[in-house]
Order: structure tokens, then sequence, then C-alpha cells
């Protein structure tokens, strides 16, 4: 039985239909990908399913008592709630009862008089003894003890502090804290617009092995290839208002689509060819008349309204990258370059003597954990920022262009051509000028839209202004800082198709890793306390070398046990060639090996955290103690760390 059906569904924004007769079934236990081109409805498709918004006709049903979880592409969080208020609040009827009773909780816990909420300070413990109680009991009638276990549950999951404001988290944080909303109310059906925006590498896959372990019938709107790969178990395609599924994986759709394509461009052709002959015919007039067929006049009208409703694949983003006039050979070189931020105990180091030479035509990708110092390394690369160590030598004739992650360098009141050419109609392109309006067309900005203000743009139109402002002038160095958030799949390719092709240098920021995969020659990657590395290849490359350094050491480590002779009992001898004997674990132990992992996972999300914080100026004009704090923790994780993982080795090494 399906959980969620839409039927006949219509929906328009304009004269263009976002759904055009559409029709839907979500089955329990399904992860669907919702595929499609920016604009053409997605997002307002799953806002229809999540309840928040309605069809102009047609029926959306659900299974009686089917809870829906939603989380927005950028979901609309209170700044001054903290992360426990936020999650409770997702939870309904019993929210506030909750919140009132955790409140009550920690003034309890605190001092006299220092309870947060003003109104709860004034009260004696005799007084929040009883509200408690009576909270309690409140609680215990609506069987919201398993909601409160399901809460804590997931802020540990999520790595979160309950305690912390909204406004505090970095973007990465507030998808996490969104996504540990929507999973604390254990729904039936989770539906995630564009879930990996915001996230690091490390992040988006553990997302990916969270949605696969954890059974929820899934929908979800995303860009990420390889996230769609590994967690989509079909692929549904919004097209021209009508909905397709593919059963498998994003690689078995491709090729579907593909074929579907091919047939559907030579039906239309061999359509418009019978219509072009019928049009001669009619134009003959006076034998149409004569002969009087009648049946053959009203065929021509069907086909005619046949041709009108069909609506043409919109056409593709026509990128084109100019390099303009050609750097010097060598573009910049590193040696012993050092970079810190903070003093004393709040001391943090972001780049630990990192020497490294690139050229014209490096493609070069920076991966690394929110927080790693990937933009400082880029600033200290490309001459912006001092070292505190080190030397940096640029190369000559330098043209550089930037592509901002959060588009600051849009002006939301700027209309879409001032944007591109202040002041002029026209763009040069290599030396040959286009109007305005025919290069926004080039990026799919229709002209009536070319005098709209930016603000009236969504997220994908968005990115793609901007790379229409980047392409419009020659540059020899590209720095894109994560340049895939909201673009559809197939400017995406294109997109990495040009820059393959691009003759000038790259510098590029990404999560995405099929992009990083299909784009870059060679990586430069956060190895933790501040060193960086250099690696040939992409992602892919970087993390192979990775799990074969940590196969060997641990080959190497196994090897050295088994070779040591057993320890002798006082006074006695052992043989060097009798084996030593391995005991199996214990049941403690076995419990102990299962619980690592996770417990490293949550160390190494807070060293994350802590790490972002030390990064941000805004921690260094509060109080002292405040950054001596976090790095004083830090060190405490990196401690830790280092023991939990020779105590996973060695309890791996007995099983």
């Amino acid at each position: 039985m399906p959980l969620l059906t839409l039927s006949a569904g219509d929906l328009a924004f304009g004269s263009a239909p976002l759904l055009d007769n559409a029709d839907f079934q979500l089955d329990p236990g399904e992860r669907v990908a919702l595929i499609g081109r920016n604009g053409c409805g997605k997002s307002s498709l799953l806002r229809v399913l999540a309840g928040s918004s309605s069809l102009d006709d047609g029926e959306v049903w659900r299974a009686p008592g089917l809870t829906v979880a939603y989380v927005a592409q950028e979901p609309p969080l209170d700044p001054e709630m903290s992360v426990l208020e936020v999650i409770v609040a997702g939870m309904g009827e019993v929210s506030a009862l909750l919140a009132d009773y955790h409140a009550v909780s920690q003034a309890l816990a605190a001092e006299a008089g220092h309870a947060a909420d003003p109104s709860l300070a004034a009260l004696s413990p005799d007084a929040l003894l009883e509200r408690l109680h009576t909270l309690q009991q409140a609680l215990e009638a609506r069987d919201a003890w398993s909601l409160e276990a399901n809460v804590e549950r997931v802020i540990e999951r999520f790595s979160l502090d309950a305690t912390a404001r909204v406004s505090s988290l970095s973007g990465g944080q507030k998808k996490r804290l969104a996504l540990a909303q929507a999973l604390a109310v254990t729904p039936d059906v989770l539906l995630l617009d564009e879930p990996t925006n915001h996230l690091d590498i490390a992040a988006i896959e553990w997302l990916e092995d969270l949605l696969i372990g954890g059974g929820t019938t899934l929908l979800f709107i995303t860009h990420d290839r390889r996230f769609l790969d590994r967690v989509a178990t079909r692929i549904v395609e919004l097209d021209r208002g009508s909905l397709a599924s593919f059963p498998g994986s994003f690689g078995e759709y491709l090729q579907r689509k593909e074929r579907m394509l091919h047939d559907e461009a030579i039906q239309n052709a061999k359509f418009d060819k019978f219509l072009a002959q019928e049009e001669v015919w009619i134009r003959k007039g006076v034998e149409a008349r004569r002969t009087r067929n009648e049946g053959r006049v009203l065929r021509l009208e069907g086909l005619r309204r046949e041709r009108a409703a069909r609506r043409n694949r919109t056409g593709q983003v026509a990128l084109s990258l100019d390099a303009g006039r050609e750097s010097g050979k060598l573009v910049a070189e590193l040696d012993a370059v050092s970079k810190h931020f903070g003093e004393g105990s709040a001391r943090r180091q972001i780049v630990r003597e990192f020497s490294c030479r690139i050229q014209r035509g490096d493609k070069i990708g920076l991966i690394g954990p929110n927080g790693a110092g990937k933009t400082t390394l880029l600033r200290l690369i490309l001459g912006e920022l001092a070292p505190d160590s080190g030397s940096v030598r640029l190369g000559s004739k330098l043209e550089i262009a930037y592509f901002d992650q959060f588009r600051v360098q849009l002006d939301d009141d700027a209309t879409l051509a001032d944007v591109i050419s202040p002041g002029s109609d026209f763009v040069d392109l290599g030396g040959e000028k286009k109007h305005v309006i025919s290069y926004l067309g080039d990026f799919l900005f229709p002209a009536q839209r070319a005098r709209s203000p930016v603000r009236s743009l969504s997220g994908g139109e968005r990115n793609r202004l901007l790379l229409a402002r980047l392409f419009a002038r020659p540059a020899n160095v590209l720095v894109l800082d994560e340049p895939t958030n909201d673009l559809d799949i197939e400017t995406l390719e294109l997109l990495e198709q040009r820059l393959q092709e691009y003759s000038g240098t790259l510098f590029l920021v990404s999560h995405d890793r099929a992009f990083l995969d299909n784009v870059v020659t060679q990586t430069i990657a956060a190895e933790g306390d501040g060193l960086w590395r250099e690696y040939v290849g992409g992602y892919q490359d970087w993390a192979d070398w990775h799990a074969q350094q940590r196969a060997q050491a641990l080959a190497e480590s196994a090897a050295a046990r088994s070779s040591a002779p057993p320890k002798a009992p006082a006074g006695k001898a052992t043989p060097s060639t009798v084996a030593p004997a391995r005991s199996k674990l214990s049941y403690k132990e076995t419990r102990e090996l299962e619980a690592l992992p996770g417990r490293i996972a949550e160390l190494e999300d807070e060293q994350k955290r802590l790490g972002e914080r030390l990064e941000d100026p805004a921690l260094y004009t509060g109080p002292a103690q405040e950054a001596a704090a976090v790095s004083s923790r830090l060190a405490q994780i990196d401690d830790e760390l280092l023991a939990l993982l020779e105590r996973w080795e060695a309890l791996e090494a007995r099983t």
C-alpha cells in the first residue's frame, strides 16, 4: 500500500505549468530522488507533498496517520532559539510542555536566582519542584517521554550542543539541526530539499550512511551525483510538467534517459514533417476545397493543436570560458608557509610549513572539513594574506576571477543586465561584442527578465547569473568556491566540460566528489593540525591513498604483535618460538568495540565545530577565557582521539 500519492496534479506559476496532470506514488522503504532542471518545480512539488503548499488542481493522498517531515533547502530557523528549543518545537502539541520541563529542570540545577528564565528565577525550590511535578504528569499523560528520549538521541547523533543558539551555528550545523528536528519525530516519510548544501564531504558521507541505515522512506532533491548513486533506489524526473519514473541507480537512469530523448527527437521530426506536408496541401486551396476532404482538414486542425501544445525541452546553458592572455609559467610558489589565528592558549595553527609550486594550467582541488582553513590557504596562495613565516612568490600577468559561494558579489537591487555589464548594453567576449540580453539568453534568462532585480531569482538562478558574470570577463586564474550549489545536473556536467577545456589555472573548493574527480588534476588536502599535503588526482585518489595507508598501518601493527614473544610468567621461561595465545574479547570488550566508531565520530564532529569557532574572528572580540577554553578543549580532543584509536586497534587485533 502506498504511503503518499499525487493524482492528476496541476500547478502553474506564470504561463508555463510546473505540474501538468502529473501523477506520483511513494511506497514504503523507497528512497526516491527527484531531479530536473532549475526552475522546473521540484521544490514546489516537495512543498505540495509536505502539505505546506496546495495544487491548482488534482489531489494529494496520504495514508491515515502518516507522519511527514520536510527539510527545506534553507530551513527557517529562529536565530534566538536554542538547538533544543528548535528540535522540541517540531514535535507538535507536546513541544511547549517539554520546553517548560527543561526550563524548570535547568532552573532547579542553577544557583538560586540565576535561572535563565526570569519568571523562574523568582520561584523558590519548592515551587519549582511542584511545577516540575505538574509538568511531568502532563507529559506522562501524552506518552511524551519516548519523544524526549528521541530528542536526546538525535542531538547526540548529530553532534549538536543542546544549549547553543541558532545564531551561533555555521551553515553546516544549521543543516544538521534541521535534519535533527525532522528525525526527532521519527517520521514515516522524510522530504529533503538539497540536503548536502553547506555540508563538507565527511558530513555528506555520514548523512548517506544515516539515510541508508535508518530505513526511513525518503523523497529528496539533490544535485550531488555521488549522493544520488549511493542513496537513491529510484529516480523520478520532473520535465516540462510531467513526472517520469526510472527504477534503479542514477547511472541506469542516464542510459535510459539518453535513449528516450533520442526516440523523442525522432518522433518529433516525423510529426513535424507530416504536419508540413499537410500544411502544403491545405495551402493549395482550390484542390483542397474541390476534394471536400473534410476529415483531412479536421485532422490538420488537430495536428496544429498538438504541435502548439508540445513543450520543447528547454535549451542548454551556453558556457564559454575565455582565459585571456597567458599568464607566466609559474603561478605561485610557497616555501614553508605558516599561518595562525589567536594568541596564547587560544592560538590555532591553520597552515603549518606548507610548500608547493603551482604552474600555469594546473587544476587544483582543495578539500577538508568546514573550518579547516581552505579559504585562508587560498588567500595565502594568491598573495591576499601575508604568512606568519615562509615565503610566497607570485607569477606574472595573473588575471584572477572569483566565484563566491555566498554570492556576496550580487547586489539584490541591481538588474540582471547591470550585474553582467554595468553601464553598457554589450559584453566583450574574446574581442567580439554581444548584446547583454543575448548573453543572458545563453544562461537561460529570457529577454523579459533582463531588467528584473537580482532579488527575484532562485538559488539556482543566482548561481547561473554569477557564472554568467564570471565568464563575461577574461581570466587566466579562476577561483571557484562551491560553484555547484543549487545548479542542476545538466549545467553541472556542462560546467565540468568547460573547466576541463579551460587553458588557465583553476582553484576549486567543492564538496561535490564527482565534480572534483572529473575536473581537478591535483588535490591539496587538510590533514589536521594545520598540515596540508598535495596529492595527484581528485577526491577519490586522495581517499584511496588514505585507505591504503590505514590498511598498511593496521597490517604492520598486527604483524608486529604476532611476531613479539609472549610474556613469561614470573619464574618461568617461555621459548620465543611459541606463538602467543590470543584471548577472545569478553562481552564488555565486544560492546566497547562496537561503540568506538560512534564515539570517534562524535569527537571528530566536535573537533570540526570547535575549529570553525576558532577561525571566526568574532571569537577573539569576546572574553579571552572563551577562546582559551575552546583551544584547550581541542587539545583534549586530540588526546582522546589518539587513545580511542589505539584502543580500537588493540581490540580489533584480538577479533
